[in-house]
């Protein structure tokens, strides 16, 4: 692939992701919950939420979507970036905080976080990777180690809106 064609594809996706953020900030929750993702080799029914972090360099509040999946009651995403070679920023930026803004649909919550390790990780990788099929090729292209984010809800707070975006 060119490097034309693979910044094309880059550019893509940033934009699907800032259209897919789009429409589940303008509806609060309503609408970007669940998408089929099949036409990429995911699932015609695959949850997303939201994240919001404070960047760790710019002080400013980032909302991220992401793929997600519910193990006994923990919210888990993937610090995937598509098997790029760096970890995507939400990421970096949440190593940095002690705690995590999460919504899901129309609730929305404080949130801790844990990183899996050993057998526990493994259990976790393979259903992420049931959820969503192209983690797979995405941890085949990379040597870097694919995090996993386990987040517990603590408490309700209000539905993130898209003024809590804060512009670059």
């Amino acid at each position: 692939m060119s490097d034309e064609s693979a910044a094309e594809i880059r550019q893509e996706r940033r934009d699907w992701a800032a259209r897919h953020r789009q429409m589940y900030l303008r509806s609060g929750g309503a609408q970007g919950h669940i998408i089929d993702l099949s036409d990429v080799g995911g699932n015609s029914f695959t949850t997303h939420c939201l994240i919001k972090v404070k960047g760790r360099k710019s002080g400013r509040t980032q909302i991220a979507p992401l793929i997600y999946g519910d193990i006994g009651g923990e919210v888990v995403i993937v610090a995937s970036k598509g098997g790029a070679d760096q970890h995507p920023e939400w990421y970096l930026n949440l190593r940095a905080a002690p705690d995590i803004d999460l919504q899901i649909a129309t609730q929305a919550f404080q949130a801790t976080w844990r990183e899996p390790e050993g057998d526990e990780r493994h259990k976790v990788w393979d259903f992420m990777a049931r959820a969503y099929p192209p983690y797979i090729n995405y941890q085949k292209s990379t040597a870097r180690h694919i995090p996993l984010i386990m987040m517990t809800p603590v408490a309700a707070i209000d539905v993130f809106g898209e003024l809590d975006i804060q512009p670059s």
